[in-house]
């Protein structure tokens, strides 16, 4: 059955258009908002194997940390799209939060910790960011400052939508495969299995990261796949597909759809 008109309509709400260039700065300045609060969720979550107690997690409204232990209370720190704030809540009870604007880095890294520390929740952070070339430290970057409240708001519909995709992809397989989960370092969706078995040690590198955080994400064989919404190697809204190490021949390998393209072990499917 040809594609009506009302469903176009709702296939593009579903799956809102995403072109890098009308959101860019926009895109710079939450990749490092999302760092300082990600930030906030190393510092207090107990280490899980390949780093799976750091990522974010898409919700209903937007991007959250979910509940992180502070002694004997719980810390979760929520980006709402919707409404356009960063909401912090406190297992007491208490809560704060403030209204994402456009603003510098530097401003929100001092309206968090600030907040934080007023809900009796004070926490230390590395201000440097991770993953991302002549990084300024949060603290002083008063450069990244843009906010676009339809396309932050755009973005989280079509991390929605990815979550939808790949955790029907995640219930397919029995073995031990990784939450679906939205990585602040390298700002990308990504949900992974794993074979059982070791991997050697990936050479790969990033800046601000040491070479022991690779190997502990990377410690055994991995199938991944994901989404990046324009920070992948190509500049683009892109899915992609790896695996670690590469088995022989999966780089020539042909792929589907006729939109994917494959090379350097990796299977990426644009979007707009």
């Amino acid at each position: 059955m040809p594609e009506t008109a009302l469903d176009a309509a709702a296939r593009a709400e579903a799956w809102p258009s995403l072109p890098l260039a009308e959101w860019r700065d926009t895109c710079a300045t939450l990749h490092l908002w999302t760092q300082v609060v990600g930030k906030v969720r190393l510092a207090l979550a107990p280490m899980i194997n390949h780093w799976w107690q750091v990522p974010l997690y898409v919700t209903a409204r937007g991007l959250t940390t979910s509940p992180m232990p502070y002694g004997t209370r719980a810390l979760q720190i929520d980006f709402d799209f919707i409404d356009h704030r960063l909401v912090m809540a406190a297992s007491d009870g208490r809560r704060d939060g403030f209204a994402l604007a456009p603003r510098p880095v530097a401003d929100f890294h001092r309206e968090v910790m600030g907040r934080l520390a007023a809900l009796g929740m004070p926490v230390r952070i590395w201000t440097m960011p991770v993953e991302i070339p002549d990084a300024v430290p949060f603290d002083r970057d008063e450069i990244h400052a843009a906010y676009d409240p339809e396309y932050a708001n755009r973005f989280w519909r079509v991390l929605l939508q990815c979550d939808r995709v790949l955790t029907r992809f995640r219930a397919g397989f029995t073995g031990k495969v990784s939450p679906v989960h939205f990585f602040w370092g390298s700002f990308d969706m990504a949900v992974t299995r794993f074979s059982g078995r070791r991997a050697p040690d990936n050479p790969a590198v990033a800046p601000n990261v040491g070479n022991w955080v690779m190997r502990e994400s990377y410690s055994h064989e991995v199938s991944s796949c994901g989404f990046w919404p324009g920070t992948g190697p190509d500049g683009q809204p892109t899915f992609y597909s790896y695996a670690w190490p590469s088995p022989p021949g999966f780089a020539e390998a042909a792929v589907r759809p006729a939109a994917a393209a494959g090379g350097r072990g990796r299977i990426q499917i644009r979007r707009g």
